[in-house]
């Protein structure tokens, strides 16, 4: 399906981050690209790009864009910026004769709400609005800028920013036929030549439907407090069902603000995590030191290391850099980590006072750890379809070994840490085959 992303504003209200809106940096990419590459991991692939106000910079700057990620995008200039945006929309209108997706190049939202959206079927006259019923608790919209609608028998009844009666706001991410274009040109007959005017011409004819995108966040980027909204919203979005509790309430909260700094670096996921297996590396290196600061030192390390394994996913995500070679390197370092902090622990315990029982710790928590591991794909992918996408459940996996082991290291307790971490993993996976049998 194709897209059509207006980007012709000025954007004076963020004229101190930037003399382009669509190219202001968020997290590591300007907002053009955020909402290009969101709409692209929906399922979007041609994409038409209408600039205005310097429009030539703007077009460059999307022409590396598309080389870099293989994106097809086609240029549309809007002479005429300065009039209403529903002029920017008529400038596609020989361009387009099937129905497409119309995006703001100032929005940021979720993806998710383009995976349903360009899956609804609307009739050859007809256009429908995503929009957003929280009014009472959605604290990123401006209230006092934002575009209303009321919503009435399944319809738009009513839309603009000053209307008194209204129960939706207007998110401005659209599924439209080509009548979009010729009620945009009966509004600006009557002097309107916005967007909202052409829906508005629509929804007198009964023809303008809408789609509730229900808890799903979007943002209209139009000043600095907006942005930093967006900034802390898409950080948020960081946190996983998956996340262990040490790695939701301690772990995530430190890696996201490093990975707000790492954004703004060339430095790639895959990068971030060779880092933090080397540093995992260096602490298990030092357990076989002996000694209670080498002991401390290590796990601090661990920690650390843990903390920025984080990192390398947050940048993959924010980035749209996420492949699978990705996630299985990081898998596999993750893996040889673990058993060398766990073999590095054995030793340290060894080193003075070595018998057949702490071998057999030593081992027991080694292959707990992995099988911890092993089992967390099935024992996921079932959560997931038991409780739906992005609903939170309990897992305990590498954040809470890791955590016991920088805690057992600060009270010098190293055989105390096998034990503990032997018994907790292989007690879970044996819970997980459990819940995973009772569920088919």
């Amino acid at each position: 399906m194709k897209c059509i992303i207006i980007a012709a504003g000025k954007g004076t209200r963020l004229s101190s981050k930037g003399d382009s809106k669509p190219l202001i940096p968020l997290l590591g990419l300007a907002l053009i690209e955020r909402v290009i590459l969101t709409a692209k991991k929906s399922g979007l692939t041609d994409f038409y790009v209408v600039t205005g106000y310097n429009g030539e910079k703007v077009k460059r700057f999307l022409d590396g864009f598309r080389q870099s990620r293989d994106i097809t995008i086609t240029h549309i200039t809007n002479e005429e910026w300065e009039k209403g945006n529903g002029i920017s929309v008529l400038k596609a209108k020989k361009l387009l004769n099937e129905n497409f997706i119309l995006l703001m190049g100032d929005h940021i939202f979720d993806e998710s709400i383009l995976v349903r959206l360009k899956n609804e079927r609307i009739a050859d006259d007809e256009v429908m609005l995503a929009v957003d019923y929280n009014v009472k608790t959605n604290k990123l919209v401006d209230v006092n800028d934002v575009t209303k609608v009321l919503l009435e028998e399944g319809m738009i009844s009513d839309i603009g920013k000053n209307i008194k009666r209204y129960n939706a706001y207007d998110t401005g991410i659209f599924l439209c036929s080509p009548a979009i274009f010729s009620a945009i040109e009966e509004s600006v007959h009557d002097d309107d030549s916005s967007l909202t005017g052409g829906i508005r011409v629509l929804a007198g004819k009964g023809k303008a439907k809408f789609f509730d995108i229900e808890d799903e966040y979007w943002i209209d980027v139009d000043d600095e407090k907006t942005l930093k909204k967006a900034e802390k919203t898409l950080l948020d979005s960081l946190k996983k069902a998956s996340d262990g509790p040490i790695s939701r309430y301690l772990n995530r909260p430190i890696s996201t603000r490093i990975t707000r700094y790492l954004l703004k670096t060339d430095i790639t996921p895959n990068q971030v995590s060779f880092f933090s297996f080397s540093l995992a590396m260096l602490g298990a290196f030092l357990f076989f030191f002996g000694g209670y600061i080498t002991l401390v030192t290590g796990a601090i390390l661990a920690q650390v290391a843990s903390v920025i394994d984080g990192c390398d996913g947050e940048i993959a995500r924010l980035k749209f850099q996420v492949t699978e070679f990705g996630g299985w390197f990081d898998a596999v370092l993750d893996r040889y980590a673990d058993a060398f902090l766990l073999f590095g622990l054995t030793y340290y315990v060894c080193f003075t006072n070595c018998d057949f029982f702490t071998l057999f710790i030593g081992f027991m928590a080694i292959i707990g750890a992995f099988m911890n591991s092993y089992t967390a794909d099935k024992y996921d992918g079932l959560m997931k379809r038991k409780l739906g996408p992005g609903k939170y459940y309990f897992r305990m996996g590498r954040d809470v070994r890791i955590i016991i082991i920088f805690l057992g290291a600060v009270i010098n307790q190293p055989l105390l840490i096998l034990v503990t971490i032997a018994l907790l993993t292989n007690t879970e996976n044996i819970r997980r085959i459990v819940v995973s049998y009772k569920n088919g």
